[in-house]
């Protein structure tokens, strides 16, 4: 395996992790005026997502992805900063902070 193909798959494993522990979940005004119950239930999705395609994870590291639950269209997207956000980082940086960005699609 090449490296660009080796640090796709480890930014993707990193991805997954983040995503799963729901550490730095962030979610729009849309989704939080939804309902307690549709609320869990997205984030449960998002924290169990493995639908990754080539449509919707092109470049394979898993750092996008959406689906539809009670009608309403979600997103939920991986951005990398510092650890003090104050800026843009490298994923593969041992101190990069990944936050996941949950929005309803009309939000986008």
């Amino acid at each position: 395996m090449d490296t660009t193909a080796t640090q796709i798959l480890k930014v993707a494993a990193l991805n997954d992790a983040a995503r799963q522990n729901a550490a730095n979940y962030t979610a729009t005004r849309g989704v939080m005026a939804l309902s307690d119950i549709t609320i869990s239930d997205i984030f449960v999705t998002v924290q169990e997502f493995t639908a990754f395609t080539e449509d919707n994870d092109p470049y394979g590291e898993h750092d996008f992805g959406s689906f539809t639950i009670d009608g309403q269209k979600v997103f939920w997207k991986i951005d990398y900063y510092t650890q003090d956000l104050s800026g843009g980082c490298d994923p593969l940086d041992p101190h990069c902070r990944r936050v996941i960005t949950i929005m309803l699609a009309e939000e986008y």
